[in-house]
């Protein structure tokens, strides 16, 4: 493929998926990361964490539990007391040096810290958590996390935790979240 046609077919690739990462996009063109970046900056695409941050800021509701920088990865979609959607771009940081697989407590901070945030209060505390790993995430991946808050009971929020990477599950479950003006009488109630 000439370098014309690559640059075209790469911009309305990126439009439609701006959440392609640079080696995702050299392996489908099979070029070098560094001809990916460089097309990249000739036809002034942002980088990927520029890219996410775009998309981001339409649609997000103001969170009130966390600081938006708690929260461990992007947020892409917020809609409080509803559902919101996170991306984790899974770096050097999140893996064992040894085998390049995620460790799995960022993979839970990712679906926790979306469950707090989604949360309409002013503060949120981690009740209860039932989660199933499916899957190896590895270095390079891209995590997409989305919680649904399913129920309200006694002050606790029973949120429903979807993460994926591409269309295959990693991690599902459930994260009880109760608000910290409530009290741990509520949780004790819920059993």
């Amino acid at each position: 493929m000439k370098k014309s046609e690559r640059r075209m077919a790469l911009v309305q690739y990126v439009v439609q998926n701006p959440f392609v990462t640079d080696e995702q996009l050299s392996a489908r063109y099979h070029v070098s990361v560094a001809t990916i970046r460089l097309d990249r900056m000739a036809l002034q695409i942002p980088e990927l964490r520029q890219r996410i941050s775009r998309v981001a800021q339409a649609k997000l509701d103001q969170i009130r539990s966390l600081e938006q920088q708690e929260v461990v990865g992007e947020i892409l979609e917020m809609h409080l007391d509803r559902y919101g959607i996170s991306v984790l771009h899974i770096t050097q940081e999140h893996v064992f040096a040894r085998s390049n697989i995620a460790r799995g407590h960022h993979l839970f901070a990712q679906a926790n810290s979306l469950a707090a945030a989604v949360i309409d209060a002013d503060a949120v505390l981690t009740a209860k958590v039932q989660l199933r790993f499916h899957r190896v995430v590895r270095l390079g991946d891209l995590l997409r996390s989305r919680v649904d808050i399913v129920s309200k009971k006694f002050g606790v929020v029973k949120c429903r935790v979807l993460t994926s990477v591409a269309d295959q599950t990693v991690v599902d479950g459930v994260i009880w979240m109760v608000s910290s003006t409530q009290g741990s009488t509520q949780l004790e109630d819920e059993g």
